[in-house]
């Protein structure tokens, strides 16, 4: 069993890598090709020409048989996971239209408001309406029926940047269950597309006709064809096993399988997650995604561009720290947590709060970000260090939303993303939720997630916690610190709880007057 590899191939905004694990969950060899994350023809838009995406996943493996010397006959299956809802149109013949939509994409079909009928009176009863029209506006199947019709009347498949890639790897127009996270007329409770008489059918203009059929994680989705393994260097009919999105796979891989586990993603966006048997929406009218483990869900908080802050925070405040990191060939965030070690907790009086993109209902719409304390003993470090406490107090408060929709106390944390390999912040997190902080084994959590759904596919471990005991490990652990613990709890509830309340008014009132954000 021990000398049968799975070949996770992970395909994020950034870069794709594909990573060779064992059946013990050591990761054996790993290639990455970078690429510019999008173009903007306009302002606000994020798109990505597919291939992009198939190029450098070919690279990437041709870099695993040659550099690596790995055997492409030792790997007995393939799985995939990619960044979630980033949309691809193809036509009848299945070739592209039309560039990717990412999940970054900010377009916007305004003017569609609540939908028609005995569904919009309901909506309008129960107070969602105007979460509704948001959800319309942001669909991208509306905006492309509104401001490209021809083409959307040629698009014979909608789908998610995975089952795009699926169906270059296989021929077949499927995707997994666990990759549905968008706008689309899922039914998250159910895990399937939803019935005809659902809502989701009026609010966007996706027909069943143009989506994927649906595989549960764990299960075929096909065979390599042969261009495909050809391409890859890969076996021919080598089994593509479902895995599920980034965000999911990435709890699995931490080794999270219970509501007692959380998984903390610090990633460009942030999240908490827990794993659930019963759909539970933390946020009313939310739904709760599904997880990498067949038939369960995660139940999500997400803190929109939560580790992006950090890079927005070196590109406009950090130019001293890189060119300092560059002539001693260290990372710039290197730099940056050796200046806020000695910061006390609590960026002395500085207090930030993380919404530099508005959510849609906690918080909502009009929601900007916030940093209140600013005295003259402050510098660039506080700010900084003040992202990563204001981050953490974010999650918290996600953390314990969870806990209230689960009653289900939280006593371990997994914290895996970029965000991650930072010390500091994990001490920092340690100490906001006073509980230890452990990082996994592996820092590529998303793709031994992926690796996890192909070993139970296969039959190399007979079921999800079997794979998760013999495939994830605990690997540094940080202790809370007594003393941290009681000043950030005091900041939480005496200041961090309070801010958003309070702020409120003064968000839609800015939002009035300059009509940012939309």
């Amino acid at each position: 069993m021990a000398d049968r590899l799975l070949l996770a191939l992970d395909v994020g905004t950034q870069s794709a890598r594909a990573i060779v694990f064992d059946a013990r969950g050591t990761l054996i060899a790993r290639a990455q090709t970078a690429f510019r994350p999008y173009q903007s023809p306009k302002p606000g838009w994020a798109e990505q020409d597919v291939e992009v995406y198939w190029s450098a996943l070919r690279d990437s493996c041709h870099r695993l048989w040659a550099d690596d010397g790995i055997d492409p006959t030792s790997i007995a299956a393939v799985s995939l996971t990619t960044q979630r809802g980033s949309v691809v149109c193809l036509d009848e013949a299945g070739r592209p239209l039309r560039p990717a939509i990412l999940w970054l994409d900010k377009r916007m079909q305004p003017g569609l408001g609540n939908v028609p009928g005995p569904w919009g009176w309901l909506f309008r009863g129960l107070g969602v309406h105007e979460t509704i029209a948001q959800f319309r506006a942001d669909a991208e199947s509306n905006w492309l029926l509104a401001n490209q019709p021809e083409l959307w009347s040629r698009t014979r498949h909608f789908l998610f940047l995975s089952g795009y890639l699926t169906y270059r790897l296989t021929g077949h127009i499927r995707d997994s269950v666990g990759s549905q996270v968008g706008y689309v007329p899922f039914s998250y409770n159910k895990q399937q597309w939803a019935h005809r008489w659902d809502w989701k059918w009026k609010a966007v203009c996706v027909k069943a006709s143009q989506l994927p059929e649906l595989v549960p994680p764990g299960q075929p989705l096909g065979a390599l064809t042969e261009a495909a393994a050809d391409e890859l260097g890969l076996p021919h009919g080598l089994q593509l096993i479902a895995a599920a999105g980034d965000k999911a796979c990435e709890v699995l891989g931490s080794g999270a399988l219970s509501a007692d586990v959380a998984c903390l993603g610090y990633g460009t966006t942030a999240t908490i997650n827990t794993v659930s048997e019963k759909y539970r929406e933390v946020i009313r009218y939310l739904p709760a995604y599904p997880a990498a483990v067949p038939g369960h869900f995660n139940t999500e908080i997400q803190i929109f561009r939560g580790f992006w802050m950090v890079s927005w925070f070196k590109q406009e405040f950090g130019a001293p720290e890189e060119e300092i990191a560059a002539s001693a060939g260290l990372p710039t965030e290197a730099v940056l947590d050796q200046q806020i070690r000695d910061i006390p907790p609590g960026s002395e009086g500085l207090m930030l709060q993380p919404y530099w993109s508005p959510g849609i209902r906690d918080p909502g719409p009009e929601a900007k970000g916030a940093i209140i304390g600013f005295s003259d003993v402050h510098t660039r470090a506080h700010m900084y260090r003040a992202i990563l406490e204001g981050l953490a107090y974010a999650l918290r408060h996600g953390r314990e939303r969870i806990e209230r929709t689960t009653r289900q106390p939280v006593r371990r944390l997994r914290v895996a993303g970029g965000g991650s390999q930072s010390d500091v912040a994990m001490q920092i997190t340690a100490d906001v939720f006073g509980l230890p902080a452990e990082r996994p084994h592996v820092y590529e959590a998303s793709a031994l997630g992926a690796a996890i759904n192909a070993a139970v596919g296969i039959g190399l471990h007979p079921d999800y916690r079997s794979a998760v005991r013999a495939m994830t490990h605990v690997g540094e652990v940080f202790e809370p610190d007594p003393s941290a613990v009681r000043t950030y709890d005091r900041l939480y509830r005496r200041v961090y709880e309070r801010m958003y309340a309070r702020m409120k008014p003064l968000y839609r009132q800015l939002r009035r007057t300059t009509g940012s954000p939309p």
